[in-house]
């Protein structure tokens, strides 16, 4: 049984789709062990295959479970009205209740971060550890990749990824595979209203993570790219040092880590998460 998440391949993984509350969540699972979900971050083609290099690598140790957040990747079912943090960090409770998971550990990238740091404040009892990768969340602040935002072009996309992939991996079945999900005018009327909850501002003060950060005390670790050009090297030292207790991994990169430092990354976390 494998996976090919556009020219990655997941050696035992599965795709799977659940039922819940809004419609049908796709996510890829693969491996035995404690139940670690992974959250992407935000981007139009962004989803559980952002994690694609890093599942199976990890999966030896852990139950790795890759979900697409809710309005991204290969689901159905978006809501048509506009949507709220509290329900993206919910629709992440409602996850783990539907495949039975009362406790897991979370890895959030970015975006994905940011739901994972309210996560870690409103509801711990439910996490083992916690994994902040280039997370957002603490600068109230509006990226102009966002604000601007249009639906990529298949060419885009290519120079999108072409920067982010290894020579032995290839570039065409990557880009046809992100190109396919961009083709849903559903979902991308539903990404447009996740982005106009995420850019405005009192969004941005009201879920701003740094207050919560000394509330969390769940083992939490804090991953980051030195040279990250979206989310400056210092959000993540507020992160590590507002989290009390906190570890922080510092590796030589820019913000795509999961996609442009994937060993570095499995690394950091099989000496984090396995008990």
């Amino acid at each position: 049984m494998s996976v090919d998440l556009g020219g990655v391949v997941i050696e035992n993984g599965e795709e799977k789709f659940v039922e819940m509350s809004h419609g049908t969540t796709r996510y890829v699972e693969a491996g035995d062990g404690y139940p670690t979900i992974l959250v992407h971050g935000v981007g139009y083609t962004s989803g559980a295959h952002d994690w694609a290099r890093v599942i199976g690598p990890v999966s030896g140790k852990l139950r790795v479970i890759a979900v697409d957040a809710l309005a991204w990747g290969k689901g159905e079912g978006w809501l048509e009205q506009e949507y709220s943090f509290a329900y993206l960090v919910d629709f992440l409770r409602e996850f783990q209740d539907v495949l039975g998971l009362e406790k897991t550990n979370l890895v959030g990238h970015s975006m994905g971060g940011w739901l994972a740091s309210l996560f870690g404040y409103e509801s711990p009892h439910r996490l083992n550890k916690l994994v902040l990768v280039a997370s957002g969340g603490a600068m109230p602040r509006q990226l102009p990749s966002m604000v601007q935002f249009q639906p990529p072009s298949r060419d885009q996309i290519v120079e999108h990824l072409r920067n982010r992939l290894t020579p032995d991996e290839d570039l065409e079945a990557m880009a046809d595979y992100h190109y396919s999900l961009a083709q849903n005018p559903e979902r991308l009327a539903a990404y447009q209203r996740v982005l106009n909850h995420m850019n405005n501002m009192e969004t941005r003060r009201r879920y701003n993570t740094v207050r919560r950060f000394p509330h969390i005390p769940v083992p939490t670790l804090v991953v980051w790219g030195r040279n990250d050009s979206t989310n400056a090297l210092e959000m993540g030292e507020m992160t590590h040092a507002g989290i009390p207790g906190s570890k922080m991994v510092v590796l030589e990169c820019d913000h795509w880590i999961p996609t442009g430092m994937p060993k570095e990354l499995s690394a950091a976390l099989l000496d984090f998460l396995p008990d």
